[in-house]
């Protein structure tokens, strides 16, 4: 999956938390979700000369739910609830999380469904 296609998917599946998700998906998404941030950083640094302000809340708001689910849908491809997501509260939680979301998903199907075919 390409970077348009990527962001296209993830904003049409805006609250679905069913399914497996590629790599390239998740990974394609996120990025976006940064460069859509730091964007919002710069316009609001020079309108406010803030780097964090009305611009960058809404950008992370309208990426908020699509982020998880894809988050979500990624971690169903390797057998493990989207709920594992949970644990970035403690910070050292992005480590295991980080590692599940860059490790290759299941080639057998799972209780999330059949494998995803890459092409």
């Amino acid at each position: 999956m390409d970077f348009g296609k990527s962001i296209s998917f993830c904003f049409s599946n805006y609250f679905n938390f069913n399914g497996r998700g590629q790599r390239s998906e998740f990974w394609w998404f996120y990025l976006f979700t940064w460069m859509l941030a730091i964007g919002g950083s710069i316009l609001d640094f020079t309108t406010t000369g803030y780097g964090y302000g009305m611009f960058y809340y809404i950008a992370s708001i309208a990426v908020f739910f699509p982020a998880i689910a894809a988050g979500s849908r990624r971690l169903h491809d390797l057998n493990k609830s989207g709920w594992w997501q949970l644990i970035m509260i403690t910070i050292v939680g992005l480590i295991p999380l980080v590692i599940w979301w860059a490790t290759e998903g299941e080639k057998k199907k799972n209780r999330f469904g059949a494998p995803i075919k890459l092409k």
